[in-house]
């Protein structure tokens, strides 16, 4: 009997409790073979993916991929979310300057690493259609570009010099704020500016029902089309992943959903403030981001 062939497969991931199985090979497959970047932080390979391909199989921030699709991306979305969280927490301001709340925000110079950010998506989001700050009138600050070379920042967005670090200026009080990424800093002179942020989220959450996604998975549309099959077995992976370390959630809630069904509301939420920020031509339907295989995947 032959050795049956083992399909390669180019991967980025990040560390995640429910990856390191994947990683470590405990979570195997009889079929394909996966072989992992070790580029970290993980969002250091969302540009790579978008404009070269660089990987079968990616992690990638939902607003890279919405961008990514809205300019015509060979790229299909898988329903599996590697990162998901609340965000009220993550717009920091310096209390030792004063306090600052949303509604001082317009006229200040607020930092975020890219526009784009997911992160700055999903707070700008909120400030907008929770607090009434008229997100325009605040003094954008970004550090870099977005992951999609066709985006650019907005009329009146400020850059930072290449010298310049969104921490340090919000320490300094160059920066009213900052919004801040995956890795918050330990600083107890940091306060959110969303006050008392964890019940906010919770209120918010009562309201709305969805937990916010930032990362979900991508794959190359050419192995969408031509290996299906090897398509699910990534997810089946991934789901079981997920099933192994059941990582605790506040309040019960999944921050990590599968499923078509499960992604849809945060989904149609972020298109929603995609459109409301001008960061895609026009709002997609959420079954437009996945094809006929990775929209049948359930949980």
């Amino acid at each position: 009997m032959g050795v049956r062939q083992m399909t390669r497969l180019r991967v980025a991931l990040g560390d995640y409790a429910h990856t390191l199985p994947l990683k470590s090979n405990q979570i195997a497959s009889q079929s394909l073979a996966l072989d992992f970047s070790d580029i970290q932080p993980v969002y250091k390979v969302f540009g790579a993916m978008v404009r070269q391909r660089a990987f079968d199989v990616s992690e990638m921030a939902i607003v890279t991929y919405l961008q990514a699709k809205s300019n015509g991306k060979p790229l299909v979305l898988l329903p599996a979310v590697m990162m998901g969280r609340f965000q009220h927490h993550c717009m920091l301001y310096n209390a030792e300057h004063g306090r600052i709340t949303p509604s001082d925000l317009h006229g200040r110079r607020v930092g975020v690493r890219s526009f784009a950010q997911t992160t700055g998506v999903w707070l700008r989001g909120h400030l907008q259609n929770d607090y009434g700050v008229d997100v325009a009138r605040v003094r954008w600050v970004t550090f870099e570009d977005a992951h999609v070379n066709e985006f650019r920042d907005p009329s009146g967005v400020e850059r930072a010099g290449a010298d310049k670090n969104l921490g340090k200026m919000v320490l300094a009080g160059e920066l009213a704020a900052g919004i801040y990424g995956q890795e918050l800093p330990d600083d107890k002179r940091l306060q959110s500016v969303i006050p008392e942020p964890e019940a906010a989220a919770r209120k918010w959450h009562a309201r709305h029902g969805v937990v916010p996604i930032n990362h979900m998975v991508v794959v190359t549309e050419d192995l969408a089309k031509s290996q299906p099959e090897t398509v699910k077995e990534v997810y089946r992976m991934l789901l079981q992943g997920k099933r192994a370390t059941a990582p605790p959630t506040p309040g019960g809630l999944d921050l990590q959903p599968f499923g078509f069904e499960a992604c849809r509301p945060a989904l149609k939420m972020i298109i929603d403030y995609c459109v409301q920020q001008k960061l895609i031509a026009r709002r997609f339907e959420v079954e437009e981001l996945f094809d006929d295989t990775t929209r049948a995947l359930g949980a």
